[in-house]
């Protein structure tokens, strides 16, 4: 894509480098300010934003007719796209048990690895319709225009799947927010109940009022909360306490600090690694005599593979990564522990990118081949395992919930800058040691790297987890769960509209006595869920 903007050949690696540093740099910027605002105003609507914003981005990159324009929508959608976060801060909020973390956070790398094999397939697959497909699409002016727009057309596609599953039954995880209505829950109920409803069930559902979707998110009420009554209803008002700033110092404790070090110094030389291997594979082979190879240091060649030979390795190596994500990892981290797995995998990282230049000193192909898939497999291990254990050892450094968010977004931050520096860094590297034959420089530095990354491992103290772990939001009861199309019938609309935006209420109707069980609701005394219980209200 970047040639088609007129680049030179020599050029295309360094200004795709250079468009995909600049995602990193913006998603750096924004990544604290989108964790901090799903503190505050919940998860869901910061999903559901990012996702809206990388969707228009994803479109409007296929359609780029330029340089410029290409880097800057990717510039704008690194800045949108603060999910990734935010995302693990819904896992850990979720599943709070210690022992079901690793299951649960092995998702996100299992569908990274998914996206991994069939991502670049797909773009290389759909690109350029009106040249791959003359027969569908040789007339189309759109797509002769726009040679990229088509594979970018269908991932929208996707993206608009994502987008509507998230509103209709994405349940927020924020405490603070997890009691508030939210509509697209409610239509998500009313489709599931219409896909599911049979005549006797509907029969029944006529016949009774449900107040279970119109309440399911509204918090117990104080006993001593104000009373409304109007003709028909009695609404029952309570106040709701704003969530307060969260101060730095409650962020950066001494655990988690040293667990955002070691985030970022793994995202820095793995990802790095990930991005000089094509080259070096790409790099034509070298026949080795004394004249041009002095061991251990000056030596050079690569594998002279095609970019169709590169994808396939490429395309096993995301599959062996799902493979150790979904069967290995949850039953190391049940039996060695998570912070056992962790430290091991960063002394892993050393070896394997120090061995790795040495595979093309092999004269054998059979040989040289296998060491380069034992590497990648080890590195894999690595990687699959060593990414999602940092994230649990970050998340349980947390010391509290309410902080989850932000804290994620600067681990977002600096892993992103460290996605940024490390590509361009081992590029440079890469560069100068072809010319000066040491092609072994940038794998030297990135173990460099990594070893001076292990150091804050063994200084890392496994936590508890975050306080004030909630109780994840229910799960759908497809057999209780009902529907009515009136939630309250009031003749004097202007109490309801009066209700202040600091209060919550429940509005009861008259004759309606099923719709409040006072077995299950009524009390006496408040209860320690920072909610209060709802008091009986005037039905006369």
């Amino acid at each position: 894509m970047i040639s088609s903007f007129g680049v030179e050949k020599k050029e295309v690696a360094k200004w795709a480098g250079i468009t995909s540093s600049v995602f990193s740099l913006a998603q750096s910027l924004t990544a604290v300010p989108w964790g901090r605002a799903s503190d505050r105003y919940g998860r869901k609507p910061v999903i559901m934003t990012g996702l809206l914003c990388t969707m228009i981005c994803f479109l409007v990159w296929g359609m780029s007719t330029s340089l410029p324009m290409a880097i800057t929508v990717r510039a704008i959608q690194g800045a949108s796209n603060g999910n990734v976060g935010i995302i693990r801060t819904m896992v850990a909020e979720m599943v709070t048990e210690r022992e079901l973390q690793p299951k649960a956070f092995s998702v996100m790398p299992l569908v990274w690895s998914i996206g991994s094999v069939f991502g670049p397939a797909f773009g290389g697959l759909f690109a350029k319709p009106a040249d791959n497909w003359p027969g569908l699409f040789g007339n189309s002016s759109f797509f002769k225009k726009y040679p990229f727009a088509f594979p970018n057309i269908i991932g929208c596609v996707f993206f608009l799947i994502s987008l509507t599953t998230g509103i209709l039954f994405l349940r927020e995880t924020l405490q603070s927010k997890r009691h508030s209505r939210d509509w697209g829950l409610v239509l998500g109920e009313r489709i599931k109940e219409a896909f599911r409803e049979h005549p006797h069930r509907r029969a029944q559902r006529l016949r009774r009022y449900s107040f279970q979707d119109a309440e399911v998110s509204a918090p117990l009420l104080g006993s001593d909360a104000p009373l409304k009554t109007t003709a028909n209803t009695t609404v029952v008002e309570t106040k709701v306490e704003k969530s307060k700033p969260i101060p730095m110092s409650a962020i950066f404790s001494r655990q988690t600090v040293i667990n955002l070090v070691t985030y970022t110094f793994l995202a820095l030389h793995s990802v790095a690694f990930d991005q000089v291997l094509p080259v070096f594979l790409n790099y034509p082979p070298i026949a080795h005599t004394p004249e041009n190879t002095s061991l251990p240091f000056f030596f050079s060649g690569g594998y002279g593979l095609n970019h169709a030979r590169i994808g396939s390795i490429f395309a096993g190596y995301g599959i062996v990564s799902g493979l150790i994500q979904f069967l290995l990892f949850p039953t190391l981290c049940s039996r060695f522990g998570v912070l056992n797995c962790f430290k091991f995998c960063v002394v892993v990282f050393p070896v394997v990118y120090i061995v790795t230049p040495y595979t093309v000193l092999l004269e054998n192909t059979t040989t040289r081949y296998a060491a380069l898939c034992a590497i990648l497999v080890v590195k894999s291990f690595a990687v699959i395992v060593g990414f999602p254990s940092s994230t649990i050892l970050l998340t349980n450094s947390a010391t509290s919930l309410s902080i989850l968010g932000t804290l994620n977004g600067f681990a977002t931050t600096f892993s992103a800058l460290g996605r940024a520096s490390g590509p361009a860094l081992a590029g440079v590297a890469f560069t100068w040691g072809v010319k000066h034959n040491v092609i072994g420089l940038p794998w030297w530095i990135l173990a460099f790297i990594a070893a001076l990354g292990a150091i804050p491992a063994w200084m890392i103290v496994e936590g508890d987890g975050p306080s004030g772990a909630v109780t994840p939001p229910d799960s759908d009861d497809e057999e209780d769960t009902e529907v009515d199309d009136e939630i309250a019938i009031t003749d004097d609309e202007d109490d309801i509209d009066g209700l202040g935006a600091s209060q919550t209420s429940t509005i009861v109707p008259d004759g309606c006595p099923d719709a409040l069980p006072e077995d299950n609701l009524l009390g006496e005394s408040r209860p320690d869920n920072n909610y209060g219980t709802l008091g009986a209200g005037n039905r006369s």
